[in-house]
Formats: C-alpha cells, structure tokens, sequence
C-alpha cells in the first residue's frame, strides 16, 4: 500500500488527502500551462481519478474548462491555489505538485512541450540562487 500524503491551497479552505501512487510526473512547457500557472511550467502529477479524499472545502473549488481544447485548472475560490481536478477524459486525477504538503516519490518523467519553453525561462535556470529574498541595495 502506497504512503498517504496530504495537500491543499494556501488559504487552508481546502485539505485533501491521497496515495503516493502517481503514474506520470511532468513538467509542461506549453503556453497554456504558463498561462493557467502564472509561471515557466505546470508541475502535475497524474494519478487514478478515485485516488482523493477530500476532507476539506469541496465547495470552495471552482474550475476552468477551455471550451474548444482539452486543458483545464481547478482551484480554491479564496486564494486561488490551484488543486486536484479529474481529465476531461474522465481517466485521470491531476494533481498539481505544488498542492502537495508532502514531496511525491514518483520522479519526474519528462518536461513536455519544450519548442513552447520560454527564453526567460532558460535562461533563469542559470541565474543566482538565494535561500529567502535577496538583500536589497
């Protein structure tokens, strides 16, 4: 049996619970997935649709569905944090990693959609690195 491991969104209107049991871990490039994120890439871990416990604020979750393409995002009505939802297909639970308490075991598989990464986002990956905000001068 798979470990337990906790998530939820930042205001703490939603808690959910489920097993380390991930199928796919990816990073994703596409300019979608920096859109719905904010960020160089979506971090989404994919599991089976019935692998959630939620033990806290279902209500407070809305979502997203493209109306013309099979992308989606859930997330905490308050805060915004984006959470668990299942495919447009049906056959998979997405899990943003970053909606994790608990680091997952299953390791990265792949960054996808790489001809869309950003050149900021390269070239990031090379910069300074500082545990807290760099000090200001």
């Amino acid at each position: 049996m798979a470990n337990q491991i906790s998530g939820g969104c930042c205001c703490g209107n939603v808690i959910f619970t489920l097993e380390d049991n991930f199928s796919n871990f990816y990073f994703c490039h596409c300019e979608q997935c920096r859109k719905l994120t904010g960020s160089a890439h979506a971090s989404n871990l994919f599991t089976s649709p019935d692998n959630i416990k939620w033990a806290k604020g279902l209500d407070s979750i809305k979502r997203y569905d493209h109306p013309e393409r099979s992308f989606s995002k859930a997330f905490c009505s308050e805060c915004g944090s984006g959470l668990p939802f299942i495919s447009k297909s049906g056959k998979s639970l997405i899990v943003p990693a970053g909606s994790l308490n608990d680091e997952p075991s299953k390791q990265l598989d792949a960054h996808i959609f790489c001809a869309e990464q950003t050149d900021w986002h390269k070239a990031g990956l090379e910069g300074p690195k500082a545990n807290g905000f760099p000090k200001q001068t």
